[in-house]
């Protein structure tokens, strides 16, 4: 189910996405710079204010971004704790660039997975990296552990996680796609932006979620 506290997480998240404060995100949507302030997700009497359907809209248009993606990406479902986790396969992303590892289409293969439990909400053929590097720091950090969803449709804007056909892995965001190359771009601004023929990707896949 969709909670207060989860919407609220999911505007903070697209903010952060895009290099905005709270308030950065409502100016940009043309909305009153307060709109999506702390002080005004509560009001005075404890009762809980939720963002209306008209801001969400706006701030999805300003950012470019689908209600799927603010969903997918931003909003963590609660579930009842009669609901079991379930394991997927857990993999560290210095290993992830041997081979062995994926099949042609980037799906978990061969030996030497180990297993992390995640909430039921998972789907066939998710798998999960352990990050290394700073270079997505600070929306990743070392021993973060991202989801991956190898047959989710990428768009432009998603967390993805490439590999190449020389066998080099990188989790990035993609900034912009074209019938000949990928762009992708790091969060820690002291790594430059890679642009990567499409004939050297081997495969790419929707990074879903996050254990920090």
């Amino acid at each position: 189910m969709l909670t207060h506290r989860a919407i609220w997480d999911a505007l903070d998240a697209l903010a952060e996405r895009h290099g905005l404060t709270a308030s950065g995100l409502a100016r940009i949507a043309g909305l009153d710079a307060t709109a999506f302030n702390k002080s005004k997700r509560v009001s005075k009497d404890g009762r809980e204010r939720w963002p209306s359907t008209e801001s969400l809209a706006k701030v999805l248009e300003a950012t470019g971004e689908s209600f799927d993606q603010f969903v997918s990406r931003g909003v963590y479902l609660q579930f009842p704790s009669t609901h079991r986790n379930v394991s997927v396969p857990l993999l560290g992303l210095a290993q992830a660039g041997s081979g062995g590892f994926f099949d042609s289409a980037g799906h978990p293969a061969g030996q030497g997975w180990d297993e992390v439990e995640l909430p039921n909400a998972a789907i066939e053929g998710m798998y999960a990296l352990e990050v290394s590097g700073d270079s997505m720091e600070p929306l990743y950090r070392e021993g973060d552990r991202v989801v991956v969803a190898p047959g989710e449709k990428v768009r432009r804007g998603d967390r993805v996680v490439v590999r190449t056909r020389s066998g080099e892995v990188m989790i990035k965001l993609l900034s912009r796609q074209t019938v000949r190359t990928i762009e992708l771009q790091s969060v820690n601004p002291a790594y430059p932006p890679r642009i990567v023929p499409i004939s050297e990707v081997e495969w790419m896949a929707r990074i879903t979620w996050a254990s920090q």
